[in-house]
């Protein structure tokens, strides 16, 4: 899958504003990131674009690599991480109503 083009920081603060509302679609179990798990975070990001994902709590170390290693195995931009939720976004040409980025 190609890299997508990364979100300019006026792009990540309106994907913000817009993720504010939604509540986490994916929540990460005691095993960690599984393949189980990655699936259903990319058919997620399929569907909807814009996702909220809650990792579990623990080391906060350990929070980091799963919150940078979904990203990058996703291959989709984090928008935001606070506490144990994390935001991301991978755009979905394919979708009939996509989230259309301010320029």
């Amino acid at each position: 899958m190609p890299q997508p083009i990364p979100i300019t920081d006026h792009q990540r603060r309106w994907l913000k504003k817009q993720a504010h509302h939604l509540k986490p679609i994916v929540q990460l179990g005691a095993a960690g990131l599984s393949d189980a798990v990655l699936a259903e975070i990319e058919l997620a990001l399929d569907h909807h674009e814009l996702v909220k994902v809650k990792v579990p709590g623990g080391d906060h170390d350990e929070r980091d690599g799963i919150v940078t290693a979904i990203a990058e195995r996703a291959n989709a931009d984090l928008v935001q991480r606070i506490g144990n939720t994390a935001c991301y976004f991978r755009a979905n040409p394919e979708r009939r109503d996509r989230i259309l980025l301010p320029l």
